[in-house]
């Protein structure tokens, strides 16, 4: 994002932002994957006009994700991995050569914007904030009523993406995702529309879960989202990267102090997912009297890491929300 998820790009990685995360992420080894993956090659060209000569001849496709860059993939990879037909997902890219890539990685079809608009069910939109309005207005003559659409854009919210649309009645889901969904471990929190139904709610969680976990939060929590867990990823990458110069300065090889702090932050997390205890429990089970450990959390306290995080939060949501009245 920064502001992440701020953003799905058309041609890959997140949008940067008030939190500084240029993100330029290596592209997802997802060919091998499951539900109808193949590999690339071929001409892009050819590969375009044959699949939009699919839409016409074959079974109406139902997913549509437009702006497929890295991230746009890793859900189209994901939505076949849980069993979608390959002849049933759309994808529009910015650049005709991504869309014919998708096209014979995935054996998925590549088309318009607009014939996406005409033949998808859900329309899933992955393009950056401020390109949203200029994609709005182009599918905005194509669409029916009874598409679902799915924005994924740091401060774009339901009502805007309505109002571009101008279709009575539409139902729009908004979701936060972060970067984690490129290795299926993803964070989505999900927020309905002023016309989204539960199932809607549901169809949209089924796109998401084979990438990762979801939740449902009020689209008023979106803010704060993206700057807890949309911006999240780049906060843990912050504190590898201190705690590996510390390594480093206490005697440790770089890799060495680098592989240490990873898997000790894996196995960490998954501790606090799968064991149900408050943090503060698992830290004070790591914590003995005059030991080692507290006398770097009282250095910890002494810096004020604490507040600093908690102002860095404050932060990130300020900015979304500016986002937010910027897209109004």
């Amino acid at each position: 994002m920064d502001e992440l998820n701020r953003t799905f790009t058309a041609d890959g990685g997140h949008e940067g932002g008030a939190g500084g995360v240029e993100a330029d992420f290596p592209a997802q080894q997802t060919g091998s994957a499951g539900g109808g993956a193949r590999p690339g090659g071929g001409a892009t060209e050819t590969a375009v006009r044959t699949a939009r000569t699919a839409v016409a001849d074959g079974p109406r496709p139902r997913i549509a994700v437009l702006g497929a860059g890295k991230m746009g993939e890793a859900l189209v990879s994901g939505v076949l991995r849980a069993g979608k037909p390959p002849g049933e997902v759309l994808v529009t890219a910015r650049r005709s050569e991504r869309a014919g890539e998708l096209a014979e990685r995935y054996g998925v079809t590549a088309v318009s914007n607009a014939d996406a608009a005409k033949e998808a069910e859900t329309l899933i939109l992955t393009v950056k904030p401020q390109d949203m309005a200029a994609l709005l207005a182009e599918l905005a003559p194509h669409l029916p009523a009874d598409r679902l659409i799915i924005s994924g854009a740091a401060g774009i919210t339901t009502a805007f993406v309505a109002d571009r649309l101008g279709v009575p009645g539409l139902p729009v889901v908004r979701v936060m995702t972060n970067t984690p969904v490129l290795v299926d471990e993803a964070m989505s929190a999900i927020s309905a529309g002023a016309h989204a139904t539960d199932a809607h709610l549901r169809r949209t969680e089924e796109i998401f879960r084979p990438v990762g976990k979801t939740i449902r939060v009020p689209e008023s929590q979106q803010d704060a989202v993206t700057a807890l867990s949309g911006s999240g990823p780049a906060y843990f990458y912050y504190l590898v990267e201190a705690m590996t110069d510390a390594g480093i300065l206490l005697g440790l090889p770089r890799q060495v102090a680098h592989d240490l702090i990873v898997q000790t932050a894996i196995g960490s997390a998954i501790m606090l997912r799968d064991s149900g205890e408050h943090p503060v429990k698992l830290r004070e089970a790591v914590t003995s009297p005059a030991g080692t450990t507290i006398s770097a959390i009282r250095e910890l306290e002494n810096h004020g890491v604490r507040a600093a995080l908690l102002a860095a939060l404050e932060a990130a949501r300020d900015r979304a929300r500016e986002l937010a009245a910027q897209n109004a």
